[in-house]
């Protein structure tokens, strides 16, 4: 077997195959995280790192296929793919029959081509809404085209449906079954990976958390009815980890960036952080700038990040900051 994969499809292609005996190649993004192409070779697949994203694998996979005769499994453009990832229809309309959306992330499309179809099938008054990353929306543009689009560049950190092109197949489901097709920012996607961690102790992708962002944008329909969200991958990298934990509390407002201009003198510092410590702020880190800024003689510009409690908390430091005498705004 071969296949290509930014890493969720190749562990489940890897793991079939070494069930059956079977040799698998697995063609994977340099960039795929760690913990997805330790786990493709935990599984026994011999795995060929090429390219940036997936589509860049794919050409190195069809002619690996040529050359060795391989079985090339796609992750998406196959019917049989398709129908078993319908699967997870099934299991919703069973576990959640009082749910009146699906939402499921969209990258090649397979995903929500068989939620879809089960689900259309068995409760066909269900919505049924797909959601991409702005950065790789190529499921947009083809509904915008009325053809398969395939985008000039991807830019998004859920390499799990960071896809530049569709298939035919995916995009005759998508526009069959598919009531709509929304999209989300890294923001979104960042907030949503917080929230997950914060609230329900669950370590989710940033692809597999995108019908959780959607719903946190308001980005899904109005309705009395509860919403069903797919979360579809954890095979997170804990370096990325980080980085959108960190991106999650910048974009939830709980980080508040300051530029205060004060008096180049000792003790000011220890008098401007007393003053923030009063006001329930935590000092992550600090910088002073005294060239390349507009600065009177004898003032320094101190760049702070700080922790705030509540994000509505912003203007109420930078007004008590101001009434103290500090020229401050925030970055």
């Amino acid at each position: 077997m071969v296949a290509a994969s930014a890493g969720n499809h190749a562990q489940g292609v890897a793991l079939a195959a070494s069930l059956l005996g079977v040799r698998s190649t697995i063609f994977m993004p340099a960039t795929a995280p760690f913990p997805k192409v330790a786990a493709t070779r935990g599984y026994g697949a011999d795995v060929v790192l090429t390219g940036v994203v997936f589509d860049d694998c794919l050409s190195g996979a069809h002619e690996h296929a040529e050359r060795t005769g391989a079985t090339f499994v796609s992750p998406f453009d196959d019917p049989l793919v398709i129908a078993g990832q319908g699967t997870v229809g099934l299991e919703m309309a069973e576990q959640a029959p009082e749910a009146g959306t699906a939402v499921v992330a969209i990258g090649g499309g397979g995903l929500i081509s068989g939620v879809a179809v089960a689900l259309k099938s068995l409760r066909p008054e269900m919505r049924v809404v797909g959601v991409e990353a702005e950065g790789a929306a190529s499921m947009t543009a083809s509904l915008a085209a009325g053809r398969v689009v395939t985008l000039d560049r991807i830019d998004t950190m859920a390499d799990g449906i960071a896809v530049k092109r569709v298939s035919e197949l995916t995009l005759a489901h998508v526009v069959a079954c598919v009531d709509e097709v929304v999209t989300v920012s890294e923001e979104d996607l960042s907030r949503a990976l917080l929230l997950l961690l914060e609230r329900s102790k669950m370590v989710v992708e940033p692809a597999g958390a995108a019908p959780l962002a959607a719903a946190l944008a308001g980005k899904l329909p109005r309705s009395d009815d509860p919403a069903c969200l797919v979360l579809s991958g954890g095979n997170i990298d804990p370096t990325l980890l980080i980085r959108v934990i960190h991106h999650g509390l910048t974009a939830a407002g709980r980080y508040l960036l300051l530029r205060i201009a004060l008096a180049d003198r000792p003790g000011e510092l220890h008098r401007l952080t007393g003053l923030l410590a009063d006001l329930g702020l935590n000092v992550l880190d600090i910088e002073h700038h005294r060239s390349g800024v507009h600065l009177a003689v004898g003032e320094v510009e101190v760049h702070m990040t700080t922790e705030t409690r509540d994000p509505n908390e912003h203007a109420r430091v930078l007004d008590a900051l101001r009434a103290a005498g500090y020229r401050a705004e925030a970055r």
